[in-house]
């Protein structure tokens, strides 16, 4: 494989997620990334986000709307509020003891994996109790 040629561009994009937890979009990760390349192109950003990825050098999230990025890639799981859509680090003790338990139960080799916790952020949920609250009192 042919050395990846370095790119001051890419290098940005990733200090720009390193910079962040709240798992940005391509077009925020665009915005932040131009205030640095003022001709850097939206394209020229998802082929880097791509790259970066492919390398496991960065996460890509799929949610409902835009995907989301992180460069945090230790082992960690991630909340995704079914309500904002909002992405939120999730740490669990342990995290390297769900794989060990696959692993136990399959003949192939796993070699690593991607855990995803979906209900509603604290905040959407106070807004529900919020509402609920309000239509009981109707």
């Amino acid at each position: 494989m042919a050395s990846l040629k370095y790119s001051r561009q890419r290098e940005c994009i990733k200090s720009f997620l390193l910079s962040r937890y709240d798992h940005p979009t391509a077009d925020t990760i665009y915005m932040n990334v131009r205030k640095e390349f003022p001709n850097i192109s939206l394209g020229t950003v998802y082929r880097n986000l791509a790259l970066l990825a492919s390398l496991g050098e960065i996460i890509k999230i799929t949610v409902d709307g835009a995907d989301r990025f992180d460069a945090h890639v230790e082992p960690h799981s991630h909340f995704i509020c079914k309500n904002c859509h909002q992405v939120l680090d999730l740490h669990v003790e342990n995290e390297e003891l769900i794989q060990a338990q696959a692993q136990k139960n399959f003949p192939g080799q796993i070699e690593g994996h991607v855990v995803q916790y979906f209900g509603l952020c604290s905040t959407c949920l106070k807004e529900q109790q919020v509402l609920s609250q309000h239509a009981e009192a109707l």
